[in-house]
């Protein structure tokens, strides 16, 4: 297929009109009209084959996941999804996956209102980027910056399936498929991220590890976290791998957990548990800076560091 037909037959229908596109895909930019009174929060993500996900990844888990790491980051603003652009480097144009690929992406669009609206396509090794715009009223974003020592630390979710599946895929071939779709199809915690908006002092998602994340939100508030280890909420499967072997090294730094990790005021408590957002308890900010995790003793953890590309 040439390129334009490869565009016109998977991604023109993920291209609908209205919700401020004055102009979609086909012309040399899109234009678009956010509403009033909204600002626009803008992310990028890559995948790249080898590096972000593994060879023979399922297409269709693919797409979903190109835009549920973007939708995740616009979760930890407080904003909603609205436009995508799509820029997909591909070794041939194989028609059976790029069905498959804009299926994935096309079902997590529709349902949370995103339109693509452009992109590119272009001919090499296997990576997507996909840039979201989302918006959010102004001054009401969630940021990194807010947070103050005796604020509770929380977060959503479990921590450390997606690194456990990630690990059983390379040593053993296969992982659970509750482990495995949580690495393969996170899903972005969109209404937890807007239900927090005016209770959290600071968000941020968990994409390279709790402390990792944990600590770029303390670097941004300019204070410190104490972590209780006991504290993490762990599925069974993450529980029983980390007492057999007392390792927390996925758990904590691991990654692709998808989930938001953010900070409460001990007076936006009650306004917390009125709000519905299901989440645990793991510390609590205090003076100083950096991350520290202790177990149950008190005794604290070694220290360890999240994914960082050119480390």
């Amino acid at each position: 297929m040439a390129e334009f037909e490869l565009i016109q037959r998977f991604f023109a229908e993920l291209a609908p009109r209205g919700q401020g596109v004055e102009l979609g895909v086909g012309d040399d930019a899109a234009l678009l009209r956010p509403p009033p009174g909204r600002d626009l929060a803008l992310t990028l993500d890559t995948l790249v084959a080898g590096r972000h996900f593994l060879a023979g990844t399922d297409p269709e888990a693919l797409g979903h996941k190109a835009l549920a790491v973007n939708l995740s980051d616009l979760a930890a603003m407080g904003a909603e999804p609205a436009w995508a652009l799509l820029s997909l480097t591909l070794p041939e144009a194989d028609e059976h996956w790029l069905a498959a690929f804009a299926r994935g992406l096309g079902e997590l669009a529709r349902r949370h209102g995103v339109a693509l609206v452009g992109g590119d396509t272009c001919r090499g090794p296997l990576a997507v980027s996909l840039q979201l715009t989302g918006l959010v009223e102004p001054g009401k974003a969630l940021r990194r910056d807010g947070a103050e020592p005796g604020d509770g630390i929380f977060v959503t979710g479990t921590l450390g399936d997606a690194a456990l599946a990630l690990r059983r895929l390379r040593t053993e071939g296969t992982a659970p498929e509750p482990l495995r779709r949580r690495l393969e199809r996170p899903e972005p915690r969109l209404e937890e991220g807007r239900s927090l908006v005016g209770i959290a002092s600071a968000c941020i998602d968990l994409s390279d590890g709790l402390v990792a994340d944990l600590g770029h939100l303390c670097d941004a508030s300019g204070c410190g976290a104490r972590v209780e280890a006991a504290r993490l909420p762990l599925s069974a499967e993450v529980r029983r791998e980390v007492e057999a072997r007392g390792d927390w090294g996925e758990v904590l730094a691991g990654g692709d957990d998808y989930e938001l990790c953010f900070t409460v005021p001990p007076g936006r408590l009650e306004a917390l548990a009125a709000s519905g957002v299901a989440c645990t308890r793991i510390g609590e900010m205090v003076p100083g800076g950096g991350v520290a995790v202790f177990d149950e003793g008190g005794r604290p953890l070694p220290s360890l560091r999240g994914y960082d590309h050119f480390a």
